[in-house]
């Protein structure tokens, strides 16, 4: 097992705004937020050849922001997109779900991160919480199996 010292601490981020319904509008959202999916599925798609159906579709869009920059960055870059579209969006939340999917991922336990006030504006145009998914691998996980 390698020592905490061999192993260089990393982390990465991610932010990635969310849409699901039983159908959604895929192009419509598309032409209104003016950029293409990252993913998007219908109802009952396949992820693939003998998984189960999805049970709702699915639209997301992850801007392209490199994983070593700041969650606050991720953020500021999906805002741009979705800021002149709040309204659509927010009426579009009375027959969807929506959500923005935050990711951080390090391999050191003690590794921390902050958002920056203006990087939340997303949150609170869509009336919506923020949340962080927080993975922590490499050999933390190894440490935590040994004791």
């Amino acid at each position: 097992m390698p020592e905490a010292d061999d192993e260089p601490i990393y982390q990465a981020f991610m932010a990635c705004l969310r849409i699901f319904a039983d159908d959604l509008p895929h192009d419509e959202i598309t032409r209104t937020l003016g950029v293409q999916p990252t993913m998007r599925r219908k109802r009952g798609d396949r992820r693939r050849p003998g998984s189960p159906p999805a049970k709702d579709a699915a639209w997301h869009f992850q801007p392209p922001v490199p994983e070593d920059c700041d969650l606050s960055d991720h953020l500021r870059a999906l805002w741009q997109v979705i800021a002149p579209h709040v309204a659509y969006l927010r009426d579009l939340k009375a027959r969807a779900q929506i959500d923005i999917f935050c990711g951080y991922r390090s391999n050191h336990g003690g590794a921390g991160f902050e958002v920056a006030p203006d990087a939340l504006e997303p949150f609170v145009a869509l009336d919506i919480p923020f949340s962080v998914s927080v993975i922590i691998d490499g050999y933390v996980v190894d440490r935590l199996k040994l004791q």
